[in-house]
């Protein structure tokens, strides 16, 4: 059993504010200094902003007293009391973390990589040299998930977390629940900068699946290795699984889940089908959504922009207001922990068939050989033979089993790709 521990808090100084240095102005640091600027919280001082090619970043209405630097080591050896870390990724910006928190600073920051993979030994790290490490931000951009779940539900028992997590694959999906296809949303959202030019980490599931995991150790109080959680991604999903989603009332979004029950531990991170009664089905754009189900409260929603410059600026300057007002983290006991339960949820499968006598019967065949029940069957008209779309929706069931039942079933002869199996949220 390990701790979160929590350091010493920050001395309250009536007549100093803290200095403040920005690791990365991109996005995400220029609202932050933006924020500062306008609103000149007399607790902080912007002193130092660190970038690469530096001069091309600097804009006016910094105030002059600011150092531009590209030269980091300088910046982490100054006097600033706060490095806010906004770079992203596991190095170099861990590196810098790291040099920072055994100097004795304190770090905000919204890498959300870093945090995943390396949070609990940083925090230690910090607690150790009597800085803090605080990240608010780290997960669901302004929404304020991780305050609310280290003050207002410190004293719950958390025994599931389920939620939206990423901004750019709500955005898609939303748009293709409109009608529109796959290929032609996420262009538009690489055009409105909501995607990347390489999206794998958010359309795979792979940024949803670092912040579940950030969850899961603050909520259900367990350290596991991200990598245990296997993502799916959205890539697959394409307007025809709209319009079925429709006819059996819901809509597809992809969803974070981590369940802890009777001490076993399961997690999953992909497309989804969710009621259109569900909170989750309201959640639209690059909104997010973190539904905590808790022993004693029962469920808590947080709800609001999950991406976005300013957003996460604001977690990040209230991360930056907390410290200087010497507050200190609950101490919340955790735990390492390996994912070994299975979602046991109802299925949603499309296949793709050249249509032939026998299908469903050879299906069925496959899905009985695993003890699996079917729930329904749908199938629209105006779609040809040799490239027939139809839904088999089936009751719930352990992942593993059902993985297996389809690794047979998708080697039929009338099979034009692999059916596509969708999670569907009760």
């Amino acid at each position: 059993m390990t701790e979160v521990l929590s350091a010493t808090p920050l001395p309250a100084e009536s007549t100093r504010p803290l200095r403040i240095a920005i690791f990365g102005f991109g996005t995400v640091g220029s609202s932050v200094a933006r924020i500062l600027a306008e609103s000149q919280p007399r607790q902080l001082q912007l002193t130092h902003v660190f970038n690469r090619n530096v001069a091309r970043k600097k804009a006016a209405w910094v105030p002059e007293s600011v150092t531009w630097s590209e030269d980091a080591e300088a910046v982490l050896a100054s006097d600033a009391d706060v490095i806010v870390e906004l770079a992203g990724g596991l190095d170099p910006a861990g590196a810098w973390v790291r040099k920072a928190l055994e100097a004795g600073k304190s770090v905000v920051t919204a890498n959300k990589k870093l945090i995943a993979f390396h949070g609990a030994e940083l925090e230690r790290l910090a607690a150790a040299k009597g800085g803090h490490l605080k990240y608010g931000a780290a997960v669901a951009g302004g929404v304020p998930v991780i305050p609310g779940i280290e003050q207002g539900l410190a004293g719950d028992s958390i025994e599931r977390v389920e939620g939206i997590l990423n901004g750019t694959c709500n955005f898609i999906l939303s748009k293709m629940e409109e009608g529109a296809e796959y290929a032609d949303v996420l262009k538009d959202a690489q055009a409105k900068g909501y995607a990347e030019a390489d999206p794998t980490e958010d359309v795979g599931g792979f940024d949803a699946r670092a912040k579940l995991s950030i969850l899961m150790r603050l909520a259900l109080r367990v350290e596991v290795d991200p990598e245990q959680i296997v993502p799916s991604a959205i890539t697959e999903v394409s307007a025809i699984d709209f319009a079925y989603a429709r006819e059996l009332g819901c809509t597809i979004r992809q969803i974070a889940r981590a369940d802890k029950a009777n001490g076993i531990l399961a997690a999953s991170v992909g497309p989804t089908l969710v009621g259109l009664r569900s909170p989750l089905a309201w959640s639209r754009g690059t909104e997010n959504m973190v539904v905590l189900s808790g022993k004693y409260g029962g469920d808590v929603v947080f709800s609001g922009h999950g991406a976005g410059g300013h957003p996460t600026a604001v977690a990040v300057v209230s991360d930056l207001l907390s410290l200087a007002a010497g507050s200190r983290r609950v101490q919340l006991p955790t735990e390492k922990a390996h994912i070994a339960g299975e979602l046991e949820t109802a299925h949603y499968i499309r296949f793709l068939v050249n249509d032939r006598p026998g299908i469903v019967a050879e299906i069925t065949a496959g899905l009985a050989r695993e003890r699996i029940n079917i729930r329904a069957i749908a199938q629209k008209a105006g779609y040809p033979a040799h490239g027939l779309p139809f839904v088999v929706t089936v009751e719930p069931c352990k992942p593993s089993a059902l993985k297996r039942a389809l690794e047979g079933i998708r080697c039929l002869d009338c099979m034009i790709a692999s059916p596509l199996n969708l999670q569907m949220l009760e």
